[in-house]
């Protein structure tokens, strides 16, 4: 049987393939119950439990395992924009590789067109991010993994920035549960060489759409 290496990577799956799964990792979870003392089928909240858990990592929390690459359509730069793109607030939900805890908060992302390079949809940025955040992560491979992505299908670019801001249930909800945020940026191109506006400006879209969610 082949497996994930690691567990943030991709091994697309049919639909048949995808139920197996679920059927598999139902009986495995109730055992799982069964070994912290759970009498799951005794308790009519709990009785489809195992199966409801395995549908729901497969369909939904993990499913960017199971996925193709979402298809990314590159556009000609025909009208030579080469400005920054940004999209502020792309809501994110993963899950920490760790504790197998959900992390959510939102995604910044921004690349410099050249004049001769590709442009890609708004729409597909969202995507993007939301392929790649439902698989067990790291957040900050996670961080690594969407500009890689974005990297390579703006062709030609002058330059990629992605930040995420989240909270982490495995902070909030073991240990010494505090509340805090946790931040991770990457960037590449002129966010790093054009000294620091380009960076400055991709900042100053942040806390633009971070002081809008406060309103």
């Amino acid at each position: 049987m082949e497996l994930l290496k690691y567990a943030n990577g991709n091994l697309p799956q049919s639909e048949q393939e995808r139920q197996k799964i679920i059927e598999q990792a139902a009986v495995h979870y109730a055992d799982f119950m069964k070994a912290l003392k759970f009498d799951f089928k005794g308790d009519p909240n709990s009785a489809d439990t195992p199966r409801r858990v395995a549908k729901a990592f497969v369909n939904d929390v993990i499913k960017g395992c199971y996925e193709d690459a979402p298809s990314i359509t590159a556009f000609d730069n025909v009208d030579q924009y080469n400005g920054m793109v940004c999209q502020n607030n792309i809501r994110l939900t993963s899950l920490c590789s760790h504790h197998h805890m959900p992390f959510t908060g939102f995604a910044h992302v921004a690349y410099i067109p050249s004049r001769s390079g590709k442009v890609i949809g708004l729409s597909k940025l969202n995507r993007i991010v939301d392929w790649f955040a439902r698989r067990p992560q790291v957040q900050e491979n996670l961080t690594m993994q969407i500009h890689h992505f974005i990297n390579q299908v703006c062709e030609q670019n002058n330059g990629v920035a992605v930040m995420i801001e989240a909270k982490h249930n495995c902070c909030s909800n073991r240990g010494i549960k505090h509340d805090s945020t946790m931040r991770t940026a990457y960037m590449s191109g002129a966010f790093l060489e054009n000294g620091d506006s380009s960076r400055a400006e991709f900042y100053n879209f942040v806390d633009h759409a971070q002081n809008r969610n406060l309103m």
